[in-house]
């Protein structure tokens, strides 16, 4: 015991003789308190200092002072009455388990507000970006990035206070090491249970970092074309265009192929395929399909283009082409195109929708003798 605790503990058992009046326990619980009062009134005092000195610093040290007040009380009360419990008469042993039980909560709280500072400054970080945003490619990449990098260090955090806490223990002291050095038995069991959730893990490390995926883009996945909803630790949902949702593991987007329409832009070329007979006029077509996108506030005012990509025995294959700002716009628009295009075709083309023809040979005429 350091020289002025042990000062202060005599202190008190003199003190404690004046007052013989009172049962040992209540004597060490009045001790207690006084600490812990003394703590809450030092913790008040501080955070009232502290408030007013962030008051005109920026948002990142206003919200961690706002966040850290609970957890910094209880690590103050916790040190209270740890000095409390050393500093009272109370023997030996149940002062040391009652002091050991308090180191492992200290740990733990602190643990707490170090993952809260990362998730504040999180964020803070996030504030500089808008995903609602028309153009938000910048910004799916930062949010998708410091999203799951806050999921792993998070993981991270508590793994490492968890073993540190652990190590406190005399009697749990090795399930402590197995968790922060992965070694011996507990180690290799947990390592081998977990071994599907740590692949992922290490998938959202390579997610966060590679990004062939972020929140937003809009992707084919099994066949199924939706939006990414929400990235995890270890899996992302995708939202469907019928509002299902598909639920796939972070390896999936690792070790599978699948289509990511928005990777390097919003911006995509969607196509509506037509079928016309072999008399139809292309280039009326043409004419028509530039009218249509340009008085479409879908068509970002880049791509128009027909052209007539395949001959089949019965028709011919017309492929339109218009851009759009972004994968929703470009389904829009392809539909758009459709609908009018036949609409087109039925109204003043009818003569260009398919038809089937049937020749017949004509004998030739038979002279008389």
């Amino acid at each position: 015991m350091p020289p002025e605790l042990l000062n202060l503990h005599r202190d008190l058992v003199t003190l404690q003789g004046r007052f013989e009046w009172l049962p040992e326990w209540a004597a060490i619980l009045l001790v207690v308190l006084a600490f812990a009062g003394a703590g809450w009134l030092a913790n008040q005092a501080i955070f009232g200092l502290l408030k007013w000195a962030v008051r005109k610093r920026d948002v990142f040290w206003r919200g961690l002072v706002g966040r850290a007040r609970t957890k910094v009380r209880l690590v103050v009360l916790i040190v209270a009455v740890g000095i409390g419990v050393t500093v009272s008469t109370l023997d030996p042993e149940p002062s040391a388990a009652i002091r050991q039980g308090l180191l492992f909560c200290l740990i733990l709280v602190i643990g707490w507000i170090v993952a809260g500072a990362m998730d504040m400054a999180t964020v803070v970080y996030l504030r500089r970006f808008n995903v609602g945003a028309e153009d938000n490619l910048i910004a799916r990449k930062h949010v998708t990035q410091a999203r799951i990098l806050q999921r792993v260090a998070g993981l991270l955090i508590g793994v490492v206070t968890l073993g540190l806490a652990l190590l406190t223990i005399a009697e749990v002291r090795q399930w402590g090491l197995s968790l922060l050095a992965s070694a011996g038995v507990v180690g290799i069991v947990a390592g081998l249970a977990l071994q599907p959730f740590l692949t992922n893990m290490i998938a959202g490390v390579q997610i966060a970092t590679a990004q062939p995926i972020r929140l937003d883009d809009a992707v084919i996945v099994e066949g199924e074309w939706g939006n990414v909803e929400e990235i995890t630790s270890t899996y992302v949902v995708v939202r469907l265009w019928d509002w299902r949702r598909m639920v796939l593991p972070l390896t999936y987007f690792i070790t599978t192929p699948f289509q990511n329409w928005t990777r390097e832009s919003a911006r995509l070329i969607g196509s509506a395929f037509l079928y016309v007979d072999y008399e139809a006029p292309v280039e009326r077509l043409r004419t028509k399909l530039e009218e249509i996108c340009r008085a479409s506030p879908l068509w970002d005012g880049d791509v128009i283009n027909l052209q007539v990509t395949d001959v089949t025995e019965r028709v011919a294959q017309v492929r339109c082409l218009a851009s759009a700002r972004n994968a929703g716009a470009a389904f829009d628009l392809r539909c758009e195109i459709r609908e009018k295009m036949l609409a087109f075709l039925r109204d003043e083309l009818p003569e260009a929708l398919p038809r089937d023809r049937l020749a017949l040979d004509r004998a030739a005429p038979q002279t008389g003798g």
